[in-house]
């Protein structure tokens, strides 16, 4: 699975409510959890990003409380990919359980800055900084997590 996308860079400790703030947690519709997006971190976010665009930030991206919101308002608003040093354990699950790609990559995070195009080989884990020309390796994940990831999450990896 190839994504490709204009990068969007946050910084650390990006925590759930920051993603999603919880005044919008009445709802589960996805496209209204989409147009709050880490609107409290860049109130710009939203009317900037476009289908295929990608996150990049640093330490602990998903930090905070549990909920499956903040997956599922990132990937209902058009981004493909998440990449970050490092991801809060209970986000990386929540993320693959929806269909989220995430991908570890301190060295691609120092390399992306914000507007740079992005592509990424989710199954070799290979993303290419493509303005800058610069290659970078991810660990992939398995293939039983790819397929989950492919398939639109975990229940859609369990209807198949």
């Amino acid at each position: 699975m190839n994504v490709k996308g204009k990068a969007h860079i946050f910084g650390d400790n990006v925590d759930t409510d920051v993603i999603i703030p919880a005044r919008y947690l009445n709802t589960s519709d996805e496209k209204e959890l989409a147009a709050h997006c880490m609107e409290d971190a860049d109130a710009s976010f939203v009317k900037s990003v476009e289908k295929g665009d990608i996150i990049v930030a640093k330490d602990n991206f998903g930090c905070g409380s549990s909920r499956e919101h903040a997956p599922i308002a990132i990937r209902a608003c058009g981004v493909s990919l998440v990449i970050a040093n490092t991801f809060a354990r209970i986000f990386y699950r929540n993320a693959i359980n929806i269909g989220l790609p995430i991908l570890e990559c301190p060295e691609a995070v120092a390399g992306i800055r914000a507007g740079d195009v992005v592509s990424c080989d989710l199954s070799e884990g290979t993303i290419t900084n493509e303005t800058t020309g610069k290659t970078y390796r991810a660990q992939p994940f398995p293939p039983f997590i790819q397929a989950i990831i492919s398939a639109g999450g975990l229940m859609n990896s369990l209807k198949k």
